[in-house]
C-alpha cells in the first residue's frame, strides 16, 4: 500500500506539468491529463469501462489521447465510488467530473461552423423552452392569419392548416443543416487523430457497445452509481428508452414520407398504419425516457456531474419531452378544434429540436459513438508501449 502511494505520489507530481506534453492544452485537459497519470499508477479501475484500457495503452497524455478518453466516459460514475484517492483526497480524483468538463469543449472545438461552437455553452433550460415557445407562437400567428388556427378538423387538417410543401420546405433545410453540422464535427474529432485501419469486426463492436449502451452498466454491467455507492441500471433503462423512442420516432416521420411521396398515401393515417405504430410506441417511450432522466438528474450526486452543464442538459431533456409529448397529444386531438393550436406546439417543439441538434446535448451520443470506434480499431493495433519499446 505504501508503495503504491508513492507510486501515484509521483504520478500526481509528473500530472502538474512536468511530463505531460502540452500541446495547447486547457486547464481542463491538464487536469483530465493529471488525474490519467495517477490512475495509470494505480490501475485499480482498469476493468471499470473502456477509459481504463484505453488509459493503459499510453504512458503520456497529448490532447488528442485526452479528447479520445473524454468521450469514451459514460458518466457512470462507477470509478468515482470506488476511488480511494477521489475528494477529499488531496489528489482530489474525480474522473467522471473532469472528462465531462473535456467532453464539452470537444463540441466547442470541433464544432462547424466554429462561431457557433459557443451555443454549447450558452443552452439551458430556459433558451430551449424559449426557443420552442417563439417558434410556436410564430406558427400559431401563421395559422391565424390565415383562418386555419381554429378550422373545424377534417380529412387531411394537417395540410389545410400548413400545406405539406410548406412544412417540408421549412424543416428540411434545418435537418440538413444540423445533419452536415455534426457530421463535419465528427469528421474533425475523427481525423485530429486517426487510430487505424477500419475492420468489419472492430465496426461490430462498436455498433453492438452502442446500441446496447454497454458502459452505462458501470463497465461490470452492474449499473451506474447516480446519486450513492449503491448500483442501478435505471440510468442505462432510461437511456434505451430515449434513444430507441428517438429512433421510432424517426422511423415513423420516415415511413410517412415513403408513403406520401413513393406510394401517392397523405396524411393523416389510421391507427393501425405502420407510421402511428412507429410514432405511437416511440412518443410513449421517449416519455418515459425523459422524465426517468430528469428524475435521475435531480437527484445525481453534484461530484459525478459538471454543475455548469446541468442547465443544456436538463434543456435537452426537455425539448424531447415537450416534443413528445405534444406529438401524442396531437394525434388524440386531431379530431378536435384544438387541433391548430397543438400542431403548432409540436411543429414549434420539432423545430426548436432540430436547430439545437448540433450545439447541445445531442451531440454527446454522436461523438461518444466515434470515440468507442475508435478505441475498437485502436486495441486491434500494436501498443503504443511495445512500439517505444522496440
Amino acid at each position: 500500500m505504501q508503495q503504491l502511494e508513492a507510486l501515484t505520489r509521483e504520478a500526481a507530481a509528473l500530472g502538474q506539468g512536468r511530463v505531460i506534453p502540452i500541446r495547447a492544452l486547457t486547464t481542463d485537459e491538464a487536469e483530465v491529463g493529471r488525474q490519467m497519470q495517477i490512475c495509470n499508477a494505480c490501475r485499480y479501475c482498469e476493468g471499470f469501462c473502456a477509459v481504463f484500457p484505453a488509459m493503459t495503452r499510453r504512458l503520456e497524455f497529448a490532447k488528442t489521447d485526452i479528447h479520445l478518453l473524454a468521450n469514451l466516459c459514460h458518466n457512470c460514475g462507477a470509478c468515482l465510488h470506488a476511488c480511494q484517492y477521489a475528494p477529499p483526497h488531496e489528489f482530489a480524483v474525480n474522473v467522471p467530473q473532469a472528462m465531462a468538463k473535456v467532453r464539452l469543449q470537444t463540441y466547442t472545438e470541433f464544432a462547424w461552423p466554429p462561431a457557433l461552437g459557443k451555443l454549447y455553452q450558452r443552452q439551458g433550460l430556459t433558451l430551449t423552452l424559449a426557443l420552442a415557445a417563439a417558434l410556436s407562437l410564430f406558427l400559431a400567428l401563421a395559422a391565424l392569419l390565415q383562418g386555419g388556427l381554429w378550422q373545424a378538423p377534417g380529412p387531411g387538417s394537417f395540410y389545410a392548416i400548413f400545406p405539406h410543401n410548406l412544412m417540408v420546405g421549412l424543416f428540411a433545410p434545418i435537418f440538413l443543416f444540423a445533419a452536415l453540422a455534426l457530421a463535419i464535427g465528427v469528421r474533425q474529432f475523427w481525423r485530429s487523430e486517426s487510430p487505424g485501419p477500419l475492420s468489419g469486426a472492430a465496426a461490430g463492436e462498436a455498433t453492438h457497445d452502442v446500441l446496447r449502451l454497454k458502459y452505462l452498466g458501470g463497465g461490470h454491467g452492474e449499473g451506474c452509481n447516480n446519486e450513492d455507492d449503491a448500483f442501478s441500471l435505471l440510468r442505462r433503462r432510461f437511456h434505451h428508452l430515449t434513444f430507441y423512442g428517438f429512433m421510432l420516432c424517426f422511423a415513423a416521420t420516415s415511413v410517412a414520407t415513403l408513403y406520401h411521396y413513393l406510394l401517392g398515401w397523405q396524411a393523416p393515417y389510421g391507427y393501425l398504419s405502420l407510421p402511428k405504430l412507429l410514432g405511437i410506441s416511440g412518443g410513449l417511450a421517449l416519455v418515459a425516457g425523459t422524465l426517468g432522466l430528469f428524475w435521475l438528474n435531480l437527484r445525481r450526486h453534484p461530484l459525478q456531474q459538471d454543475l455548469a452543464q446541468r442547465p443544456m442538459d436538463r434543456g435537452f431533456i426537455a425539448l424531447l419531452l415537450l416534443t413528445a409529448a405534444s406529438g401524442l397529444a396531437l394525434m388524440l386531438l386531431r379530431q378536435t378544434s384544438a387541433l391548430g393550436l397543438m400542431l403548432c406546439l409540436h411543429l414549434g417543439a420539432v423545430m426548436a429540436l432540430f436547430a439545437t441538434l448540433p450545439y447541445g446535448k445531442f451531440a454527446h451520443g454522436i461523438y461518444r459513438s466515434a470515440a468507442l470506434l475508435k478505441w475498437a480499431i485502436e486495441k486491434r493495433q500494436p501498443s503504443r508501449l511495445h512500439l517505444t519499446e522496440d
